[in-house]
């Protein structure tokens, strides 16, 4: 029996891979009894931030992800393709609707028992501990024992969500950037120049959440800065970033706004909608205050408030091997953000290869070293090769990914697809030489 402590993204596919590969599992998972200081349910693979797995276009590094992902019979990936919402060429879901069929694919597994406990110290081995970047006290402390050293720390920020009946469809238009995905999958507020240089001020001068004493010394994670951290660095800053108004034509004026705010949807009813990028640790009554200045926005009902929340993760080049034991302790393997990747998807392929990893080893094989012109390599090769002190938690990108052994294109757009096809046939062959099959898709 071989127990997986976390029932997060990572953790879940983890446990599926396992048991697919016949091996028997426990899934430990603190939650409902034991919350964290971001998530608000006890579901299993719970989506504690954005709704989004982003891009879902194989030309970009964590679409050809998902798709070797999918090659090797993910399970978090054939749970998005179930609960999947419009999102343009991104790939966003219901959170309620994955959840949920993750955790019916799960506890319908004849190998996997659900246990429902806190676990306080390490387990026992073989075994994955794929606690997240919020992993609990008494875990974080025996890990920092084994280890010799503190985890590093950064922070991370939940974006606010809005009700739909609260919004202003007058104000607001329907567009997907460039009219990608269906072409209308995103509402969008339109802002003109006075509107946004006030929205910028209010955010510099509304209230934040105050930082105790030991945490003003920790970084934000740059993928996900808060949205009045990024006002700080310049008036324009935001208006090239996540309010860009590029490719995205106000069909009521047939002009480009001078910035714009999109709203994504958050649940297959369209009944609540998530302002991308709005990350914030904002009051709750700024946040009320100064997000009802965006236009269409004057009445917003909250359905949930934006927040901050320390993460963790260990310094995966000095603790990690390739196959993500953990060298002071090679029976313990770890999964997921708490090994310094960072995102949903990446997560849950760190999870992914965790299991097959291990199930290898239980199955006496070794498995081959990915190639690091692969998305999967290129993660392994992040969380093992980076310098120590360059170390910090990274997306997939093509810049972790090595070229091909194949004549790549000068241009850009035709080099991604040809080196994404080149990976996604390593990943193929590489899955096929392990000695058990492919799970097939469940949801």
């Amino acid at each position: 029996m071989v127990r997986v402590v976390g029932g997060g993204l990572a953790g879940c596919e983890a446990a599926w891979q396992l048991a697919s590969a016949g091996v028997d599992v426990e899934l430990w998972e603190m939650r409902p009894a034991t919350l964290t200081p971001a998530h608000r349910t006890g579901d299993l693979a719970e989506l504690v931030c954005s709704n989004s797995l982003r891009s879902d276009n194989p030309s970009n590094a964590v679409g050809l992800l998902k798709r070797e992902m999918e090659a090797m019979g993910s399970l978090v990936l054939a749970a998005a393709r179930a609960a999947a919402l419009p999102a343009g060429d991104a790939l966003a879901v219901d959170r309620e609707v994955f959840s949920r069929h993750v955790a019916e694919a799960l506890s319908g597994h004849p190998r996997i028992r659900v246990v429902r406990e806190q676990a306080t110290t390490l387990p026992d081995g073989p075994a994955i501990l794929a606690t997240g970047p919020l992993t609990s006290p008494p875990l974080h402390a025996a890990l920092q024992e084994l280890l010799g050293e503190g985890s590093l720390s950064f922070f991370d920020a939940i974006a606010p969500v809005v009700a739909a009946d609260s919004l202003d469809m007058g104000v607001l238009f329907a567009a997907s950037r460039y009219g990608k995905g269906g072409g209308a999958d995103y509402l969008n507020a339109p802002f003109d120049h006075d509107q946004y240089v006030a929205f910028v001020v209010a955010l510099r001068q509304a209230e934040k959440v105050p930082l105790h004493e030991f945490e003003r010394d920790i970084p934000h994670f740059e993928g996900c800065l808060p949205i009045e951290v990024m006002a700080e660095r310049g008036l324009d800053t935001l208006r090239y970033g996540p309010m860009k108004s590029v490719g995205l034509d106000d069909p009521r004026t047939g002009r480009r706004p001078y910035a714009v705010v999109q709203l994504r949807q958050d649940d297959l009813a369209a009944e609540h909608w998530n302002l991308v990028g709005f990350q914030t640790r904002m009051t709750v009554s700024a946040q009320r205050e100064v997000f009802r200045l965006i236009p269409g926005l004057g009445n917003a009902r909250f359905a949930r408030f934006g927040m901050v929340h320390r993460n963790s993760f260990v310094c995966a080049p000095r603790h990690l091997d390739t196959t993500l034991r953990i060298k002071e302790r090679p029976d313990l393997r770890l999964a997921g953000q708490l090994t310094g990747v960072e995102g949903y998807v990446e997560s849950a392929a760190c999870g992914l290869l965790a299991g097959l990893f291990l199930a290898c080893e239980l199955a006496g094989a070794e498995p081959p070293p990915l190639a690091h012109w692969t998305a999967h390599g290129g993660l392994i090769r992040h969380l093992t090769e980076r310098p120590l002190h360059l170390f910090q938690p990274s997306n997939i990108s093509w810049g972790l990914m090595t070229e091909p052994p194949v004549a790549l294109p000068r241009d850009k757009g035709t080099r991604r697809k040809v080196a994404g096809a080149a990976a996604l046939d390593e990943i193929t062959r590489w899955r096929a030489t392990l000695p058990f099959p492919v799970p097939l898709p469940v949801c």
